[in-house]
C-alpha cells in the first residue's frame, strides 16, 4: 500500500503554524511528513520562508509518531555539508529515529543569497555527490578531514550521534541525477510521476529502495475558489525543474508565469472536493512505481479544513489504492 504524506510548505505559512499543521496531520492519520527548505517563496503571494530546521526541531517535540523529512535541503551553498551532518544527527536524536534527510542540488531561488554564483547543473551534481560522501562519513562517527574539489573539512566530529544514521534521500529530475541517487541514496525523491526516473534509479543501484513523490492539491468546497488559489500561489510549478532551478527570485517566477491561466493550473493540480479526482492524481505516482506520495495543500490558511476533510474523506479514499 502506498504511504500518504503531508507537506509542511514553508513558503506559505509561518513557523508556529507549520508546527500546528503537522501535529494535526499526525492526528488525521497521515503516514509521514516532509518539509521544504527555502530562503524565499516561489511567489510573493505565498509570503513566507521560515527556517525549516528550527521548525523541524519544534515538530519533533510536538509529535510522537509521524516521520519527518527534508524535501529537500541543498547541502552545497547556504549550508556546508559538515553543518548538514550535525543538523541531521541532532534531528534523528530528537525524533527518536523518525527523521530522513532529503537532499538535492539546489535552486537559485534559495542559494543565491550567499553570493557564490550559480554554476551549471552538472557542477551542482558534482558538488552534491561530494557533499553526500562527507555527510555519510561524519554520520559514521570519528574525526573527519577532507580536502576535495569543492569542500574542505578540517578535523570535524559529530559528538551527539544517533544509534542509526538517518536515511538519505536524493532528489532526481534526469538521468545523471538518477545515477547519483542510485549509487548514493537510500531513498529517491521526485516531484513528477515519471516512471523513467524510477527505471534509471533502479538501473544505477536503487532497486528495492523507497521512492517519495510530491503532489500539489488544492482542496476547497468551492472548486472555483480552489482553482483561483492554486493559480495565485502555485502556477510556478508548471514551469518544470529545468527552468525552476535557474530563476533567482519571486519576480522571475511571476514574469515566467504571467501568461499561465487558471484553467492551465486546474489541468495539472486537482482542485475542489472531488475525492476521486485527488485519488486519480495520486494513482499516477502509484502506477509509475512510487512507494510514497506527499501531498501539498495549497494555501497556508487553508490547512485545517484540508486536514479535516482528508481525515474523513480523502485518506479513506486513498487507502483503496
Amino acid at each position: 500500500m502506498v504511504s500518504i504524506g503531508y507537506t509542511m510548505m514553508t513558503e506559505q505559512a509561518g513557523p508556529r503554524e507549520l508546527v500546528s499543521h503537522v501535529v494535526a496531520a499526525e492526528r488525521a492519520g497521515f503516514d509521514f511528513s516532509v518539509i521544504s527548505d527555502h530562503s524565499f517563496p516561489w511567489l510573493d503571494s505565498q509570503g513566507h520562508a521560515p527556517y525549516a530546521w528550527s521548525v523541524l526541531g519544534a515538530a519533533a517535540q510536538a509529535t510522537s509518531r509521524i516521520p519527518l523529512m527534508t524535501f529537500v535541503t541543498c547541502p552545497t551553498f547556504r549550508y556546508h555539508p559538515a553543518v548538514i551532518a550535525q543538523k541531521a544527527a541532532t534531528m534523528q536524536l530528537l525524533c527518536e529515529g523518525r527523521f530522513r534527510l532529503g537532499l538535492g542540488s539546489g535552486e537559485n531561488l534559495n542559494e543565491h543569497i550567499v553570493g557564490t554564483g550559480w554554476p551549471a547543473a552538472h557542477v551542482r551534481l558534482e558538488m552534491l555527490e561530494e557533499a553526500v560522501g562527507l555527510i555519510r562519513e561524519l554520520l559514521d562517527g570519528g574525526y573527519v578531514s577532507h580536502h576535495g574539489t569543492y569542500f574542505d573539512v578540517e578535523n570535524a566530529k559529530i559528538w551527539d550521534l544517533p544509534p542509526t544514521p538517518p536515511p538519505i534521500g536524493i532528489a532526481v529530475s534526469g538521468e545523471r541525477s538518477c545515477e547519483v541517487a542510485g549509487r548514493l541514496a537510500d531513498v529517491l525523491v521526485a516531484v513528477d510521476p515519471d516512471e523513467s526516473l524510477l527505471r534509471a534509479f533502479v538501473a544505477h543501484g536503487g532497486g528495492g529502495k523507497p521512492s517519495v513523490g510530491q503532489l500539489p492539491v488544492c482542496y476547497d468546497p468551492d472548486r472555483d475558489t480552489a482553482v483561483d488559489r492554486a493559480h495565485a500561489q502555485f502556477r510556478w510549478s508548471l514551469g518544470g525543474w529545468e527552468v525552476n532551478a535557474e530563476l533567482p527570485g519571486p519576480a522571475g517566477f511571476a514574469r515566467a508565469t504571467a501568461h499561465t491561466r487558471p484553467e492551465d493550473v486546474a489541468e495539472v493540480i486537482p482542485c475542489g472536493d472531488d475525492v476521486q479526482a485527488f485519488v486519480e492524481a495520486v494513482r499516477a505516482y502509484v502506477d509509475a512505481g512510487f512507494t510514497e506520495v506527499a501531498l501539498v495543500q495549497i494555501g497556508g490558511d487553508r490547512q485545517q479544513p484540508f486536514l479535516d476533510w482528508a481525515e474523513t474523506k480523502l485518506l479513506p479514499g486513498l487507502r483503496d489504492l
